[in-house]
């Protein structure tokens, strides 16, 4: 067996419970397991966000209504070729429009990419779904 640490853990009542749920209706049976791979996965979200590189997509919600947002933001994706990978563009309604994109990269060229989108005016949401490469 792989070596590791011990350690415990307050969890509040209510939450026990809902673990408890969950595990039941999943057929999950081993705590050790479940708060190993809960690890990795808050580890893989957010670990882009201060070293490494980084995969996955930023979505974008904007008014094409506002602007040149439409052409401001293609511009901005042609400063990133070399981390972005793809792009698809959703119509909403009449003014609104998703974008998402997907990158692949350095984690400091993606968390770039996200200000500089924040900055459009039009665009109201921005939201990253990425997730660390670097282990």
């Amino acid at each position: 067996m792989p070596e590791g640490i011990k350690f415990g853990v307050y969890i509040p009542e209510g939450l026990a419970n809902d673990l408890e749920e969950c595990m039941r209706e999943l057929g999950i049976r081993n705590k050790s397991k479940l708060i190993q791979e809960a690890l990795r996965s808050f580890i893989a979200d957010n670990k882009w966000k201060f070293k490494g590189k980084a995969v996955g997509a930023i979505g974008v919600i904007y008014d094409h209504e506002v602007g040149e947002v439409d052409a401001e933001l293609t511009d901005i994706q042609h400063n990133y070729l070399d981390i972005i990978v793809a792009a698809l563009h959703l119509h909403l309604s009449e003014r609104k429009c998703a974008l998402y994109i997907l990158v692949n990269g350095d984690s400091s060229k993606v968390r770039e990419l996200t200000k500089e989108i924040m900055k459009v005016k039009g665009v109201e949401l921005v939201k990253p779904l990425l997730l660390s490469t670097t282990r």
